[in-house]
């Protein structure tokens, strides 16, 4: 009995270091979609969650930009995604773009080249970043007309409602 659990402890220790040894490559991109109902294109106190958006993340070649993967997702109840990533993403560029919203009058996403319209993350585990968890910036579609209380959250951030500061 006692050399079975020995014998099973020896073997359990020797695949969690060959585990180790491999790399567990495996990540989990998670991040949050919202409503810019001021289209402030950053989260203010009026903007809402999305549920049942659909995200994408895409990597792509440093040179020619050539797609090299994809995985699409859609947010929970309380506007989070997580994606799963099996491989290593070392050498490419990858992001996560807005696919499509669900809640009518919230579906444009932003066409302004000044203005991000994507959160990049980083898919190696050559970044210094133990955990296998990437968060990526928070991601919003703009209300198609802001709300009527972005007035009073743009005066109370000291801005104008063209997002100038005062």
């Amino acid at each position: 009995m006692a050399k079975s659990v020995i014998f099973f402890a020896s073997a359990l220790c020797f695949l969690s270091l060959l585990g180790a040894a491999l790399g567990d490559s495996r990540f989990f991109v998670e991040g949050e979609v919202y409503c810019d109902t001021c289209r402030a294109q950053f989260i203010t106190r009026v903007s809402e969650y999305l549920k049942g958006a659909q995200v994408r993340l895409e990597c792509r070649n440093r040179e020619g930009g050539d797609l090299t993967y994809s995985v699409d997702g859609h947010t929970d109840e309380k506007g989070v995604y997580r994606l799963p990533v099996d491989e290593e993403h070392e050498e490419e560029v990858c992001e996560i773009l807005l696919v499509k919203s669900n809640k009518p009058g919230c579906e444009e996403v932003s066409q302004d080249p000044y203005l991000r319209k994507s959160a990049r993350v980083s898919l190696t585990a050559n970044n210094g970043i133990a955990s296998p968890i990437r968060a990526a910036s928070p991601l919003g579609f703009m209300k198609s007309e802001p709300l009527k209380e972005c007035a009073e959250v743009f005066k109370e951030l000291g801005m104008t409602p063209n997002g100038l500061v005062d």
